[in-house]
């Protein structure tokens, strides 16, 4: 696989959930390993935000962090709120479940913004679940059903994001 080249600007992804501690982090490292492992770092980058801003400045939660590192991730993001700038700044924005999507894409000036706007399940190739469920308030089969549902999304996303956005 060719690195994109360098004259491009690097394609950028945003991952949204809630709160921006449990499947919006877990979707930036999962995507991060992805991109690592396809030696595109030069070419697409990753964030994540949530559309509250309950736990600004936090880490992952525990709990995600732990069932994450038992798959080789580490969730070393910080907490921030999803703004209107994030619009600008961000080619693809990813939202985990309907509220998130709907929450965003109430923040959307243009069409254009709307388009970047997209669920994590479009691009499942595996399962058929409709939203990416927030383990929170669940226990541990939540996060590793959560861990799975990216795995298997992100490695879709990024399938899409070669073939559009022509990276060999």
């Amino acid at each position: 696989m060719k690195l994109q080249d360098s004259n491009k600007k690097k394609i950028r992804i945003l991952f949204v959930c809630l709160g921006n501690i449990c499947r919006s982090p877990a979707a930036e490292s999962v995507m991060n390993r992805i991109i690592e492992k396809n030696n595109l770092q030069d070419s697409i980058e990753t964030d994540s935000a949530g559309t509250s801003g309950w736990h600004e400045g936090d880490l992952p939660d525990e709990r995600m962090r732990a069932h994450g590192e038992k798959r080789g991730y580490a969730f070393l993001s910080r907490a921030r709120r999803f703004t209107k700038k994030d619009f600008q700044n961000f080619d693809y924005i990813i939202a985990m479940d309907d509220q998130n999507y709907m929450d965003v894409k109430s923040m959307a000036i243009t069409t254009e913004d709307e388009r970047k706007i997209h669920r994590m399940t479009e691009f499942s190739r595996q399962y058929s679940h409709d939203h990416i469920p927030d383990p929170y308030f669940g226990g541990t089969s939540g996060f590793e059903l959560v861990l799975d549902l990216l795995e298997d999304a992100c490695l879709g996303l990024m399938e899409v994001i070669i073939d559009k956005e022509d990276i060999e």
